[in-house]
């Protein structure tokens, strides 16, 4: 009984996690906050990009890769061979929700969108290189978080405070994700060296956050979850996305709070 009653729970939180509303969720919480940190309005055209894009493209990611992700990522492989018609749909509805967000907002923000589309189409090929899949990531994220709000607005103050802060986030993220795969950067230098960079990255962004403006330092939830992570950090998919990917909107949304 007690199985049984688990397993539907069990099965909600996989498909919230390896159907990508976690990663989607992130993108739009980190929009969020950079907004308010820049001083600019959240607008929901933009968080709609932002979450409708990323899920677009770790969805078509997913969803093309099968076969490599299997030795690496096997129950997320799984839950993909079991629910592909599911995560098609979902992709879908992401890429309707970015395309209706990015017309709304204009074309300053289609443009770093494009830009940011060609780095995510290119993801399936690029994520193995050892140097290339940290720089693209980082730029890719920060794009999505810090230069989408700024295009849309380009009122916004703090810009390269908030993209400093969200940048470093960012890397430390990466270098976890790599950890949990031993892939990259990581199997280059080897585990201890890279769980010491990822402290080290998101020590950096904590300590830029609290050295800024006040609007700015309301982002130090989101370098200090970061942190947490890699405190407890286990090679675990699960973990890798509620944990790793999670502190994100995790700490994205404690910084809205404040």
């Amino acid at each position: 009984m007690r199985d049984a009653a688990a397993r539907p729970t069990s099965s909600l939180l996989d498909a919230l996690a390896f159907g990508n509303a976690v990663i989607a969720c992130a993108a739009a919480t980190l929009a969020a906050a950079a907004s308010r940190a820049m001083q600019i309005p959240i607008d929901a055209r933009v968080l709609a990009l932002a979450a409708g894009g990323t899920a677009v493209v770790y969805g078509l990611d997913r969803l093309r890769d099968v076969a490599r992700d299997g030795a690496r990522s096997p129950l997320r492989t799984a839950w993909v061979e079991r629910h592909r018609r599911g995560l098609i749909v979902s992709t879908a509805f992401g890429a309707v929700a970015a395309a209706i967000g990015g017309a709304l907002c204009g074309a300053r923000v289609v443009a770093v969108a494009a830009a940011v589309a060609v780095l995510g189409l290119a993801h399936r090929r690029i994520k193995h290189l050892v140097v290339g899949k940290v720089a693209y990531l980082i730029l890719a994220w920060t794009a999505v978080a810090v230069a989408l709000p700024f295009a849309n607005d380009p009122a916004a103050r703090n810009v390269a405070w908030v993209a400093g802060v969200v940048g470093f986030s960012i890397w430390a993220n990466v270098i976890l994700s790599n950890l949990k795969d031993l892939e990259g950067a990581a199997a280059f230098v080897g585990p201890r060296m890279a769980r010491r960079a990822a402290y080290f990255w998101s020590a950096v962004g904590t300590a830029l956050a609290l050295a800024g403006p006040e609007a700015v330092m309301r982002l130090a939830p989101i370098p200090l979850a970061t942190f947490a992570a890699v405190l407890g950090f286990r090679r675990s998919e699960r973990y890798a996305v509620w944990a790793v990917d999670g502190s994100l909107c995790a700490g994205a949304l404690l910084s809205l709070l404040i």
